[in-house]
């Protein structure tokens, strides 16, 4: 007979199905659970032959028991909390939702083992439960031919009661060993063994990143630092600033991703098969879940390609979970020797897309690698995929030499390879975040400086009368705010280029007759108060240091920290000494070197 292709898509699905559980009859060692993967073989066997949908024969359907934990919760909730305020209630409304995910995810004891551990219980009920458990949630969490059920919405008192002690017992375990240093990201954590080290604890975001000594200085400006602590205090004022659950048009891509994570709707692991121990059934539900969600998302990929790499215990995947529920992920392999990470999928499920979690997940994988000490991603992208790793910081221009991954990567036809060179000093998964508050603190220091302003100009006429355009500079009192006229000399793009330049410059400043001065950091026994009246101390020495650390990456860089030397002399000595004239020849002197090398207009 003539079948559809959709048909015969579903009956494909099945075929997996039945693998799958052929594989687990034979590896399951517990005699229950065992006999209920083989009745579900058996079954769905026998809708392939059939040609029709597989139907589970039992005496009682879902819900099979009412009210479900889930309604029960919610009214245990209602009846003892709804006096609080508002945010209080939503807190403890946040904290049930978390517990009846949990009670979603959790792994039953099997019947034999709850023997052991309560000999007095009802046994023939527990199994009962067990086995519906098994057919209805968690079997069809890796078999999407199986219905499936949320635990919390088909059970009821008699299920919570009997694995609340267990859970309670875990969780409040759990919570004893978060305040240890284990991160999700921690090689222990993978594979895992129990659900007590699935959980894991992320890094806060207030948690420093490792290299925290690599840091380069922080170029600070000479505002008063009581003007940026008064101004870093209004901005994080909550009374001042109110928070909103709302984004704004202008959100940073990642936001409403990094919220959802805050709240716990989404979480992050680094998780992969072993070859060493038996891997976790959850692990192995979420690389089977990542494996459908590749597969989906990259239909011109070979399914038994992507499961073979999922599966592949030298490949890793940065999961992304919601709801206890795989939605996206990034499939990697690490090569620490050659110094690179190639990233061989990276996907999310088509209904979560738009939302942030492909940035997010970028992000965290990001702060995984400087962890680990890998700082150059490696992939091949096709023509779709080109757009979203510009947007993570990926290239073309490829900073690994070609004889450190050559023969490493796997080629693929038809695409190309990009990469991605990481910053060991910057938070990737903060780092809007902190984009968004600088670009916050220079807007309220423009308010105030505009203030301080008290003379008001007239409108500009110029343009009434068909003027298109005037220089800046014309415009009465830009200078009186402290304007000045940016160079506009061309800035180097190739840092061996601009490094060889600066470099050339500071020389010749050094070996200058009036640089002696300047040398050196100024000795407190040669100049008293000195480091009281001068906040940001700067001279050629630092400088020299800095430039060699690579430090300065554009001509700004460097031009602030020389015209911060001048300054700071003028600021400290009197006008007749021999200090202020010798600053004023050398900076004279470094702004005729930098407009022969063309970094500022002539």
């Amino acid at each position: 007979p003539n079948v559809s292709e959709e048909e015969i898509n579903r009956l494909l699905g099945i075929v997996l199905d039945v693998e799958y559980l052929y594989t687990c009859v034979h590896k399951e060692e517990d005699a229950d659970t065992k006999q209920v993967y083989f009745s579900l073989f058996k079954l769905l066997r026998k809708s392939i032959l059939q040609m029709g949908k597989p139907m589970l024969e039992a005496q009682e359907s879902p819900p099979f028991e009412k009210p479900s934990i889930e309604q029960g919760v919610n009214n245990f909730v209602q009846y003892k909390f709804s006096h609080l305020p508002s945010k209080e209630r939503q807190t403890i409304m946040e904290l049930a939702k978390m517990f009846l995910n949990q009670i979603n995810y959790w792994q039953l004891e099997t019947p034999s083992q709850r023997r052991q551990r309560v000999p007095t219980d009802d046994a023939a009920g527990y199994k009962a439960n067990y086995t519906r458990w098994l057919c209805y949630c968690n079997v069809p969490q890796f078999c999407d031919s199986l219905p499936r059920y949320e635990t919390t919405q088909i059970f009821g008192r008699t299920l919570l009661r009997s694995v609340f002690t267990v859970m309670r017992k875990q969780l409040l375990e759990q919570i004893h060993y978060s305040t240890g240093e284990k991160t999700c990201y921690d090689d222990e954590y993978l594979p895992l063994c129990s659900f007590t080290v699935l959980v894991g604890e992320k890094r806060k975001p207030s948690e420093p990143l490792p290299h925290e000594e690599n840091k380069r200085p922080r170029v600070v400006g000479d505002i008063p630092l009581d003007l940026i602590n008064e101004v870093m205090a209004t901005i994080t004022d909550p009374a001042a600033v109110p928070e909103t659950s709302l984004l704004s048009a202008h959100s940073a891509r990642d936001e409403a991703a990094r919220l959802e994570e805050r709240r716990g709707v989404i979480e992050f692991h680094v998780i992969g098969n072993s070859l060493n121990q038996k891997p976790n059934k959850r692990i192995l539900m979420w690389l089977v879940g990542l494996q459908n969600v590749f597969s989906h998302q990259l239909p011109r990929m070979p399914k038994e390609y992507i499961t073979r790499l999922v599966f592949d215990p030298k490949h890793k995947t940065l999961s992304l979970i919601k709801d206890g529920r795989v939605i996206g992920g990034i499939c990697f392999r690490m090569f620490p020797s050659q110094g690179f990470t190639e990233i061989v999928f990276c996907a999310v499920t088509s209904n979560e897309q738009v939302k942030g979690y492909g940035t997010h997940l970028m992000n965290h994988l990001k702060e995984y690698h400087i962890k680990h000490e890998i700082l150059n991603f490696l992939t091949y992208a096709d023509e779709y995929a080109i757009g979203y790793f510009k947007k993570q910081g990926f290239s073309k221009d490829i900073k690994v030499p070609k004889s450190k991954y050559v023969g490493y990567i796997k080629d693929y036809e038809g695409a190309t390879l990009m990469g991605c060179e990481l910053n060991p000093s910057i938070p990737y998964t903060e780092f809007s975040v902190i984009i968004k508050k600088q670009k916050e603190i220079i807007k309220k220091l423009i308010e105030r400086k505009q203030a301080q302003i008290r003379k008001v100009y007239p409108g500009l006429s110029c343009f009434k009368e068909g003027v298109r355009q005037i220089p800046i500079e014309s415009i009465p009192g830009i200078r009186e705010t402290g304007w000045k006229p940016v160079g506009k000399g061309k800035e180097l793009k190739d840092p061996d280029q601009l490094y060889s330049t600066l470099k050339t410059i500071l020389q010749h400043v050094k070996s200058h007759q009036n640089a002696w001065p300047f040398m050196e950091p100024v000795k407190k026994t040669e100049a008293p108060g000195y480091y009281q009246v001068i906040r940001f101390p700067m001279d050629l020495k630092t400088m020299s240091e800095r430039l060699k650390s690579r430090y300065y990456t554009t001509r700004k860089l460097f031009m602030a920290d020389m015209q911060r030397i001048f300054t700071n002399c003028r600021e400290y000595n009197p006008p007749e000494s021999e200090y202020y004239k010798c600053a004023n020849l050398l900076e004279k002197f470094f702004y005729t070197k930098i407009k022969e090398a063309g970094l500022i207009e002539k």
